[in-house]
């Protein structure tokens, strides 16, 4: 933002040189960024943050140099010749959105007449870098750059009807800007529309065929407000940057607008000559209610480190027109209308820290820090990461929304909770399975050929409780997703588990899920703790997923994971003794799942059976039709001896036993 100190002496006195002045606001969070020095004035480039929309104008800076140095701001008188005839019987107003467009204003001069600029109003604009077009687009700009609120010009003979609406585009709606940039409108953009179609893109330019020319006597002078986002939306859609987007954008002040109309008119009439047209239509259909803000005063020093006067407290409210009222040890402080900035007591702190001056604030010769240590949930998550890093996998990072059809495949309650945020039309579902948002990155993988995709997630989801306003079920689960071998997704569920727990047994349940081709249950110790499965064509095709076989996916709860470890975790002695494994084949029928051996060989298995494990299955020449070969290894270990083969003999064939009584297995190798 770039200050002209001739103007800004306009409103407050400005004292010392453009060095102290520069300084001064830097003090006060506008850092200086460049001092141009010209002949009879000069003019100081500072950074204005985005949430201070109300110091994008000469009058909001003057404002702040005031509150600082306790001069009195000067605020320009405002007279202009008036009509008789009233303003309701040229032009009516209406705004469909209220949501989009908090106010609108709309005045009319008649008989101006439209010419250069006087050398004063050229000479201002030209300072600051903005080039001259005419008087009156002039003026306009002059009111912009003066209170940093955008006003437009329309050619009001030009304008259909004399209706202004205020209303979203609709579709197959276009409009050629005042550059001459051709727009195809969207339903997502808000316009200004008279009794044919769309004259403006409300709060980022004008269109073409309205705008001032030199033939133009009437003028309609607009001066809204604007929701940020929609302009925003507009203006990076058609690459259109203004100075006004660049303000609404930053928020404007709602309550200011009547006022910077009468000046913009006063600025009109002035250099353009013409008279205004008696009052104006001022359609505002919501208000805006005054904001309180209470700060304690305890909480001012502890955050700052040092005690601030409470007098000197008070004072710097009252400059910056927060009107203070001290009870006791809090001050209630009523926000002006154009400080939008300011929402809690940390803001009112820091407007004391920056008027104060921060070089007040302490600076001890030791930094004393307390290091807090990382809680056993950030432990247990550091090492699931790390153990499913080793198993090949890569951490995601996604948002907690997704779209409807992502919701409606990966849902565990028939209700889901979304916001109501506009900006999310499409993905404003919170989500209650973290499967969806990794398939998505799985897709995304697919498409750029970066395979194998091997990728999980640590995050919350979010199931409905059901009660009437009650928060959501809030759980942090663990999910992967891989394009590989179901198999080598149970390896690394197991390894999760085994980190959580260590020592457990998990067992793969066969059950159906709405998203899974094959589907399981994750159980230890009988307890439900996940769920896995091969995900079906159907969601596959739906997620427009294109792999060459069908990816798989699980699901861990790690809370319940880690109430099981509470219960049930206990250090274990590394084992001393060295353990005896065992393959077996066995035929069994082709209805047999693996969960139904696993089951028969840990039914009734001796202390010394440590671990089973799936090694492969075999249908090939010598399996009879209906059956098939399936191979697993046995792990034997015993913790007060070294076991000898015989032993090992008789546990082996016991278990063998088991699988030919209650599978009717068949031994085919050992």
């Amino acid at each position: 933002m770039k200050i002209s100190l001739a103007w800004l002496s306009d409103y407050v006195d400005v004292d010392g040189s453009a060095e102290e002045i520069a300084e001064r606001l830097s003090d006060l969070g506008f850092p200086c960024e460049g001092i141009e020095v010209g002949s009879d004035d000069t003019v100081i480039d500072v950074e204005v943050t985005s949430n201070r929309g109300d110091c994008l104008g000469h009058i909001g800076v003057a404002r702040e140099l005031a509150a600082a140095t306790g001069k009195t701001l000067r605020l320009p008188d405002i007279e202009f010749p008036e009509m008789d005839r009233e303003v309701s019987e040229l032009v009516s107003v209406h705004i469909e959105d209220p949501s989009l467009c908090a106010r609108y204003t709309a005045r009319v001069i008649e008989a101006v007449t439209v010419g250069p600029s006087p050398a004063w109003l050229v000479k201002r604009l030209e300072a600051i870098g903005l080039r001259t077009v005419n008087n009156v687009v002039d003026a306009t700009n002059y009111a912009l750059m003066e209170s940093g609120h955008p006003p437009h010009a329309f050619d009001l003979a030009k304008i259909a009807q004399g209706t202004i609406s205020v209303r979203r585009a609709r579709q197959g709606e276009s409009l050629v800007s005042i550059d001459a940039t051709r727009c195809e409108l969207t339903e997502d953009m808000l316009i200004i529309a008279d009794g044919q179609g769309p004259v403006a893109l409300a709060g980022v330019m004008g269109g073409l065929d309205t705008e001032v020319s030199a033939d133009t006597t009437t003028i309609l002078l607009e001066a809204a407000h604007f929701a940020p986002t929609v302009v925003r939306f507009a203006s990076r859609s058609f690459q259109l940057p203004s100075d006004a987007a660049f303000r609404f954008e930053r928020r404007v002040d709602v309550e200011n607008i009547e006022w910077a109309s009468r000046r913009t008119a006063q600025l009109i009439t002035q250099v353009a000559g013409g008279r205004v047209v008696r009052g104006v239509v001022d359609c505002y259909p919501g208000g805006v209610p005054a904001r309180s803000v209470t700060m304690r005063l305890a909480r001012l020093h502890k955050l700052l480190g040092l005690v601030v006067p409470t007098d000197a407290v008070v004072t710097i409210f009252e400059r910056l027109g927060f009107k203070p009222h001290l009870t006791g040890e809090e001050v209630l402080c009523t926000i002006p209308s154009w400080r939008n900035d300011i929402d809690r007591e940390v803001d009112l702190i820091e407007e004391v820290a920056r008027s104060y001056g921060y070089d007040r604030i302490p600076i001890e010769p030791q930094m004393k820090i307390e290091v807090t240590p990382v809680d056993a949930r950030q432990k247990r998550q550091e090492r699931v990461t790390q153990r499913l890093n080793a198993h090949g996998y890569f951490e995601t990072v996604n948002v907690d929304f997704v779209d409807d059809v992502t919701a409606g495949l990966f849902s565990v309650s028939s209700t889901c909770l979304a916001v109501r945020n506009t900006s999310r039309k499409s993905a404003n579902k919170l989500r209650q399975l973290l499967l969806g948002s990794l398939l998505q990155v799985l897709r995304t993988n697919v498409n750029a050929k970066t395979l194998p995709c091997r990728v999980f997630e640590l995050a919350s989801t979010f199931v409905p409780s059901g009660a009437e306003g009650a928060l959501p079920e809030e759980r942090t689960k663990v999910a992967l997703v891989a394009d590989e071998d179901f198999r080598a997704l149970r390896g690394a569920v197991e390894g999760v588990v085994d980190t959580v727990i260590g020592g457990h047994r998990v067992v793969f349940e066969p059950a159906e899920f709405p998203w899974a081709g094959v589907g399981a249950q994750i159980k230890v110790n009988d307890q439900w703790v996940g769920v896995a499965g091969v995900f079906s064509e159907e969601v596959t095709a739906k997620m427009d997923i294109k792999t060459l076989q069908q990816p798989v996916g699980a699901e861990l709860d790690l809370e319940l994971l880690a109430a099981l470890a509470r219960d049930t975790d206990s250090l274990q002695p590394i084992p001393r003794f060295p353990a005896i494994e065992r393959d077996l084949s066995v035929l069994v029928d082709e209805h047999v799942a693996w969960a139904d051996i696993d089951t028969a060989v840990w039914s009734e298995a001796p202390d010394a059976l440590t671990g089973l494990e799936f090694v492969e299955i075999y249908r090939g020449k010598g399996t009879p039709s209906g059956h098939k070969s399936v191979t697993l290894s046995l792990r034997f270990r015993d913790r007060d001896g070294t076991l000898t083969h015989d032993v090992v003999d008789r546990f082996q064939s016991a278990i063998v036993q088991r699988l030919m009584g209650r599978l009717g297995a068949q031994l085919r190798a050992v």
